[in-house]
């Protein structure tokens, strides 16, 4: 089993793919990887970071790969740092996806309802494009939101499988993460809203932790890759994944560790690592 991860390089503040490639390879599979942008730190809670969008090279790194006979039995996409990286990897799956290949994208743009840093609408409108080439498409609410035109403020007042619904114009097998669903006893808890193999939406929720924890998207991604390329059926990959990102936001916050520096999800990987061979053996 072999994965691409195609993402950006935050050398600081543990996201994209210093967490995909720790993750998805302890999970027993090979796990290549594609940079998109090398930055000194991820762009939220930190100034003064240093980007440089790597578009030029990745022409030559494919050129390589295709001389190698390189085929993926799953691609994963993140974040993208131009629209031009968006036609690279439309062409990326095409030329190094297998045939019964899984093709996954997580539209990385924003959370909290804005856009991040470099992005805009026109990013937004290519994005779509890429997102119709998915197999799997798990976006947070903002992201989900800015695909469908979907008001966020009101998204955020409960209409999730609307959002859900809307995404299924652009993908089979849509996700939203990061849904926050209050109970009749006023607890929060903090729900993936997805749709299954046979079009069935479902939910999955854990309890909501109070803050923010930068690299939490990363961390759940990474997971579900690594349960999907065990062969672990979606519903059961989709609950690994989750409450390992819930357990790395519990071990942060127990940790004291300032967000914006990531998830401290290693001490939570042995249960990780547990949970996937249990799951396998069924």
């Amino acid at each position: 089993m072999r994965v691409l991860a195609i993402n950006d390089i935050s050398c600081v503040g543990k996201c994209s793919l210093t967490v995909a490639l720790p993750i998805i390879s302890a999970s027993g599979v090979t796990c290549d990887i594609l940079p998109t942008a090398i930055l000194s730190t991820h762009t939220g809670g930190f100034k003064g970071y240093t980007f440089r969008d790597l578009s030029d090279d990745i022409p030559a790194i494919l050129s390589h790969w295709k001389s190698l006979g390189l085929k993926y039995d799953i691609i994963i996409s993140g974040y993208l740092g131009s629209i031009s990286q968006i036609e690279m990897v439309k062409n990326i799956k095409k030329d190094f996806l297998k045939t019964d290949g899984l093709m996954i994208v997580d539209p990385v743009m924003g959370d909290n309802g804005l856009l991040y840093a470099h992005f805009d609408d026109n990013f937004v409108q290519e994005m779509k494009g890429l997102c119709r080439s998915a197999d799997i498409l798990i976006p947070n609410l903002t992201e989900a939101c800015y695909l469908t035109g979907i008001d966020y403020h009101k998204a955020c007042e409960g209409n999730y499988t609307a959002v859900l619904d809307a995404l299924k114009t652009l993908c089979r097998r849509p996700a939203v993460t990061g849904c926050d669903v209050k109970t009749e006893n006023g607890t929060t808890l903090s729900t993936v809203f997805y749709t299954d193999d046979n079009g069935n939406t479902k939910t999955y929720s854990t309890t909501k932790i109070e803050g923010a924890f930068h690299g939490a998207g990363d961390v759940y991604s990474s997971a579900l890759v690594g349960a999907l390329a065990r062969g672990i059926h979606l519903d059961t990959a989709v609950q690994i994944a989750a409450d390992f990102t819930t357990a790395s936001i519990q071990q942060t916050k127990l940790d004291q560790t300032e967000a914006r520096y990531g998830l401290n999800s290693e001490s939570q990987m042995y249960s990780f690592l547990q949970n996937l061979d249990k799951a396998s053996k069924k």
